[in-house]
């Protein structure tokens, strides 16, 4: 007799707030959860190694939260549609419960394996654990998708927003079958190389650290979010995407902690749901147009005349472009997995316009370094600031990094902290070090080119090479 059932964990590291352990809960048969390692499975978009790091502490946090209801987690490596197959071949398993997920390949994979799964006689029940509302569900007035944040925004809100689903955790059988697991450590998640020194002291990769982000957040800061997300040297945003890809915070738990503290009206509160919002258009946008992580959204800028250059793109990756503010982040990317908002759009403007580097190569850099490195956020995100996406910065909007410098970093906190080669500079001269007199710069103990780098490229001359291929493209495409 098949008497078991499989919670198939991916993106939905979590017990509360779980559909598909919820699902496993009602049926009341003995529970084996069950994560696959499957980075095969992701084609070109396999798990980078800052996301391999969180993931690695992401289920040692799950197997405790599931030891703890009796349960063990299962950890297996290799391709799900074999691995599934396998175990459903050799065990008396009955169903098999997962959250979807939206990104293409992995769409495509799980249509073949709900299908092979169904056709072996098993049942499979698949759910929304990562989203508000899914991408399918939401359309404009003429049934198309949304290419625009605004409507997208207005319809999102004019919804009801459902409620975080509650799983009652008593009910759940724990298996009676061993399908052999697998030690964390086979799954080979953390670096050879200990590089992850800083994001073991910028992170608690835990579920109980993702609850104890979300309330701090709702409690101390949202009410100064929407007047402190952009300043990079205050703690003024939420920090919880990497706990919302991973699936130890869902969106619904997010939101329904907004608005129990009735924040869902104030300025900072509706600002971060906005923002929450954003990452949904971001979904929305991968799953109804799938060929973006590659290529361009707007077909205009398919053939943009980049000028490839492994060096600048080198400079750039490692905090040496000479412009304070997008080496800070850089550095700060480097250091702890993760870059502030305000000056991701920045450092993204400065390679892709400055440099003339493909948003590609950025998205690539980002993807590997990032613990929240998201394919729909950081697709949609590159793509707005190389102009070529949904609801884009248009081309021509140019970031100065000095001016974005002394706007969101006056007093240059945030540089100090991750360029300290400059700390001893004063605020007039901390996002363009090149103005300031041989004498202020000796005082400082900085030589230009020798403690910190010369500028990569002249902010006029990197304008105006940038306006001159955005003219280029526009004569090709007409």
């Amino acid at each position: 007799m098949k008497d078991h059932v499989i919670v198939w964990f991916r993106q939905d590291l979590r017990v509360k707030d779980n559909p598909a352990l919820q699902a496993a809960a009602v049926a009341g048969q003995p529970v084996i959860p069950l994560y696959i390692h499957s980075p095969e499975d992701e084609a070109d978009w396999a798990p980078g190694g800052a996301s391999r790091w969180w993931l690695h502490h992401a289920l040692t946090s799950l197997t405790e939260e599931l030891s703890g209801l009796g349960l063990k987690l299962v950890l297996l490596r290799g391709g799900a549609e074999n691995v599934l197959s396998t175990i459903t071949d050799q065990f008396p398993i009955s169903t098999v419960y997962w959250n979807r997920r939206y990104e293409p390949d992995i769409i495509a994979r799980d249509t073949r394996l709900k299908k092979r799964l169904r056709e072996e006689g098993l049942t499979v029940e698949t759910f929304n654990s990562a989203l508000l509302y899914e991408p399918h569900e939401i359309s404009n007035k003429s049934g198309q998708p949304f290419r625009v944040f605004t409507p997208f925004w207005k319809h999102l809100r004019s919804l009801p927003q459902r409620g975080p689903t509650h799983v009652d955790t008593r009910t759940l059988s724990p298996a009676t079958l061993d399908l052999g697991s697998l030690d964390l450590a086979a799954l080979d998640l953390l670096p050879k190389i200990h590089w992850d020194a800083g994001l073991q002291a910028a992170w608690d990769p835990s579920i109980a650290g993702g609850i104890k982000a979300l309330e701090s957040f709702v409690n101390e800061h949202a009410e100064r979010y929407k007047a402190e997300r952009n300043l990079p040297g205050v703690n003024g945003t939420s920090r919880l995407s990497p706990y919302l890809h991973f699936g130890q915070l869902g969106p619904r738990q997010v939101w329904d902690a907004t608005v129990r503290a009735e924040l869902d009206s104030s300025p900072g509160g509706f600002t971060f749901l906005s923002e929450v919002a954003w990452r949904e258009f971001g979904y929305h946008l991968l799953y109804h147009f799938p060929h973006t992580p590659a290529d361009a959204l707007n077909s205009a800028y398919k053939n943009f005349p980049w000028v490839p250059d492994a060096q600048q793109l080198h400079a750039w990756q490692t905090g040496m472009t000479g412009y304070p503010i997008v080496d800070a982040g850089m550095r700060e990317l480097w250091q702890t997995g993760w870059m502030h908002n305000r000056v991701r759009m920045i450092t993204a403007s400065f390679l892709v316009k400055h440099l003339l580097q493909p948003w590609q190569e950025g998205a690539r850099w980002f993807w590997d370094t990032l613990v929240d490195a998201d394919l729909a956020s950081n697709t949609m995100g590159w793509q707005w600031t190389a102009g070529c996406g949904a609801d884009a910065a248009p081309y021509f909007r140019i970031f100065n990094p000095m001016l974005q410098g002394d706007k969101f970093d006056p007093e240059g906190q945030y540089v100090r902290r991750y360029i300290p080669e400059l700390s001893a500079l004063p605020n007039r001269y901390i996002h363009q070090p090149w103005e300031a007199p041989g004498s202020t710069l000796s005082k400082a103990g900085v030589t230009l080119g020798r403690e910190y780098p010369e500028r990569i490229i002249d902010h006029k001359v990197g304008r105006d090479r940038a306006l001159a291929a955005l003219q280029t493209n526009k004569s090709r495409h007409d």
